[in-house]
């Protein structure tokens, strides 16, 4: 009698073990939600190129389940839009996985629903650093803030500048950025003599710079992310002639962002940034995905975003592979949890216990190399947590 009992449960689990994989093996429905119109559609247009190429050097299947990609525009930093768009590939379109949100505001707004449908979140850029902790499905795998102004912060202060004013957009990233640069140089000894915060979307700087030049700082940390805001920045700190007036223009990479260069123009040479990627970086793999990205892509570079939605479907086929084609939030969460690859940025890790990635910031400068503007790198601070958490 025990025996048929246990013959019975080694039965039972069999046939679970059958209908799990069955379940599994649908289709792996990724619904990603960017802004594919408006003034920030180069975002969507970017992480949508990277997880084309992924797939398409990947094949469109994983684990045993053909991948479906589902995108849905945000059109700009709309979270509510982005909240719509996201329950409608919850509820109607039945998505495994939750990926793309170039902006912080929209990826906010869709943590809870990530929570309550225990679905996975896959963060391609938002970078505040509070964006993991939105919810316990949520990991990212582009870059935080804080890690580009601790990097450029420490870089200036042992490269003996002692005085530094900053100038932020007035949005999460931008507070993050420019509170741990202030942190981390104050720390370091330095001292910050002066900040200002400035509309998402500015026409024109000139008055900020001018309240900037009486402080008399020896290097402005910028945030203004990429777009027609960055190119009036830049414009107006040549106008004024900042540089003549010994200030350094420096800041984060996404100011010197490789698909804004050709509309920053000359304005962009010298700029110092800390980040974490350039299509100029100098390693096998990053040959490799640049040699790829540009002959899909009519020869244009790729930038920071389609490397990381790129990285974002490597961490995906590796999670589900890791998984066995399981794609619910616990399994999917756990498995991506100290995860490590070598991506074409370099080594990265996943946090296990932020669910953040670690990764290289490089300092670069821009610089004309046979008559094209790029970010040169010139110096490495290797394995960097996100300081601010």
């Amino acid at each position: 009698m025990k025996r048929l009992k246990v013959l019975g449960v080694a039965v039972l689990a069999t046939s679970c073990s059958l209908v799990g994989a069955a379940a599994n093996a649908k289709d792996l429905t990724v619904g990603m939600v960017m802004a594919m119109s408006g003034p920030f559609a180069d975002y969507g247009k970017q992480m949508k190129r990277g997880v084309d190429l992924f797939i398409a050097q990947h094949g469109d299947e994983v684990a045993g389940r053909k991948v479906k990609i589902i995108v849905r525009d945000s059109t700009s930093m709309a979270p509510q839009v982005a909240k719509r768009q996201a329950q409608e590939l919850i509820i109607k379109d039945k998505a495994d996985i939750l990926a793309g949100f170039g902006l912080t505001p929209n990826a906010f707004s869709v943590a809870p629903l990530a929570t309550e449908a225990k679905i996975p979140m896959v963060v391609m850029n938002a970078a505040t650093s509070s964006v993991t902790e939105r919810s316990p499905y949520i990991v990212r795998v582009s870059h935080t803030s804080p890690q580009g102004a601790w990097a450029m912060a420490k870089w200036l202060y042992d490269n003996d500048v002692r005085k530094a004013y900053t100038l932020a957009s007035d949005y999460g990233p931008g507070h993050d950025s420019e509170e741990q640069f202030q942190k981390t140089f104050e720390q370091l000894g330095g001292e910050i003599v002066g900040g200002v915060r400035t509309p998402v979307e500015t026409p024109d700087y000139t008055p900020f710079l001018q309240r900037m030049a009486e402080a008399k700082p020896q290097a402005a940390f910028l945030y203004v992310p990429p777009g027609s805001s960055m190119v009036s920045l830049a414009k107006n700190f040549k106008e004024l002639g900042m540089n003549k007036k010994g200030i350094l223009e420096t800041g984060p990479g996404g100011i010197s962002d490789e698909q804004m260069l050709p509309a920053l123009g000359d304005n962009a040479l010298g700029m110092i940034t800390a980040f974490h990627y350039s299509a100029m970086h100098d390693s096998p793999e990053n040959k490799a995905f640049v040699s790829a990205y540009r002959a899909r892509y009519d020869g244009e570079y790729p930038n920071q975003m389609s490397l990381a939605a790129y990285d974002g479907m490597h961490l995906i086929y590796m999670a589900l592979e890791k998984t066995q084609g399981d794609s619910s939030a616990e399994a999917f969460t756990n498995a991506v949890k100290g995860m490590k690859w070598e991506s074409p940025r370099g080594p990265v890790e996943i946090d296990p216990e932020t669910r953040d990635i670690i990764q290289n910031e490089y300092i670069r400068k821009v610089e004309k190399v046979d008559g094209r503007l790029q970010n040169v790198e010139f110096f490495t601070y290797h394995a960097v947590k996100d300081p601010g958490k």
